[in-house]
């Protein structure tokens, strides 16, 4: 059990062991170096040697130490059993959960986004501070614990049952983890999360559009619309970018879109991930939307898409209004459209893109989700330049000149 381990707040070492049936942890201000570690190890070493003759002074080793008041009286006492002395200072030392949980809120909300800080805030009062009311943080325990998890399986959510969906639960416990975590390490006892594992999600099924799906939806959807989905199509941004996009963003001379924001609850912030930031090349029709937006909107709001007042667009008022019934009159199988992200996907990848270009332009961090979700759509690929995409959305407008050419040539 005896270790030296390093905080990873401060990044300084301390000795971890037990003595007396307690354990002990003893900072020291020494930082994490192959010298520093030498040293706080040979006094352990001590430590322990003292502790095995039954000879160790603790305040002598340790003035000062917090854990001296509890040895101290514990020796008094005349308890060997260690068990039943800590439960006890658990019971008696550790804040109620609730309590904890919104004092452990207010020190870390200032590392998050706006939009999540909300998110974990609801958590906490909807389902764990109500889970675990008028427990002590140190009185959880793991039945406690898969008990509440089994309570949220049972609630009513967005899953394909009715109930919260495993992805919902999973973000509970991780709030959860995270919290009786830090109290376990604050007041010293052991995690009860220990050895918990998320429940498994269900693969992803993706529902993209094929190209000529893609063309048929552009040319029928209302004029005021069709730069907007035809960015969705072409670029692969998340609803949040693009509804959020706004002119100081559009670089024409460069023919890049830089995503630096996200649109949440009708505000733009930083976007999800420091990898969302990224910038994506304009293809030969997106640059021409772009450009023909810059009219429409370029003097009445600094968002690309926006409504008659400015405002940036409400996608719950698009979708419902412009996306779903698109699709009932075309005939095309209900789709979220955010399926229109997965389309680009698709179509980048099935035109022999470089799966790791296509990640970077469409925000993710790595390639281990386009392997995991869009593994049959990528083909032995070389080209990591966009050049082949945009070859491919080029050949379609050659052949539709072509075509109508041909009806022009046929009709004189």
């Amino acid at each position: 059990m005896s270790k030296v381990r390093v905080r990873k707040e401060t990044g300084k070492l301390y000795l971890d062991f037990m003595y007396a049936g307690h354990r002990c942890r003893e900072q020291t201000i020494l930082t994490d170096t192959s010298a520093n570690r030498k040293q706080v190890e040979a006094l352990l070493s001590k430590v322990q040697a003292k502790i095995l003759l039954d000879e160790l002074d603790y305040a002598e080793f340790f003035p000062g130490s917090l854990n001296l008041k509890k040895i101290q009286q514990k020796q008094m006492s005349g308890f060997e059993a260690s068990n039943d002395i800590n439960l006890d200072c658990k019971q008696k030392n550790t804040p109620l959960f609730s309590d904890f949980a919104d004092q452990w809120f207010l020190e870390v909300k200032i590392q998050w986004r706006s939009s999540h800080t909300r998110n974990v805030e609801s958590i906490l009062e909807s389902s764990l501070k109500p889970s675990f009311k008028n427990k002590r943080t140190g009185d959880v325990t793991k039945a406690d614990i898969l008990e509440a998890r089994n309570q949220m399986a049972r609630r009513k959510g967005r899953g394909a049952s009715g109930l919260m969906s495993p992805k919902s639960i999973n973000n509970h416990m991780t709030i959860l983890r995270m919290i009786l975590t830090e109290a376990a390490d604050r007041y010293e006892f052991e995690n009860p999360f220990r050895n918990i594992k998320p429940l498994k999600l269900q693969k992803v099924h993706i529902e993209p559009f094929s190209l000529t799906e893609v063309e048929t939806i552009l040319q029928t959807v209302r004029e005021d619309y069709r730069n907007y989905y035809l960015l969705r199509f072409y670029t692969g941004m998340r609803t949040g970018e693009i509804d959020g996009l706004k002119w100081e963003f559009v670089d024409f001379e460069r023919r890049e879109i830089l995503v630096r924001e996200t649109l949440i609850n009708g505000e733009t912030e930083y976007t999800k991930t420091d990898g969302s930031q990224r910038e994506i090349p304009m293809f030969g029709p997106v640059y021409e939307a772009l450009k023909a937006q810059h009219v429409a909107t370029g003097k009445l709001s600094k968002f690309v898409f926006c409504n008659s007042e400015a405002k940036p667009l409400d996608h719950n008022n698009v979708t419902k209004r412009v996306w779903y019934p698109l699709l009932r009159a075309l005939n095309l199988k209900k789709r979220r459209p955010y399926q229109t992200r997965h389309t680009a996907a698709t179509l980048l990848l099935a035109s022999g893109e470089n799966p790791e270009w296509v990640a970077r332009t469409l925000g993710h961090s790595s390639t281990e989700m386009l392997f995991k979700v869009y593994s049959r759509y990528i083909p032995n690929l070389t080209r990591m330049d966009g050049s082949a995409f945009e070859r491919l959305i080029q050949s379609r407008v050659i052949e539709e000149v072509v075509e109508n050419e041909e009806l022009v040539y046929e009709t004189e």
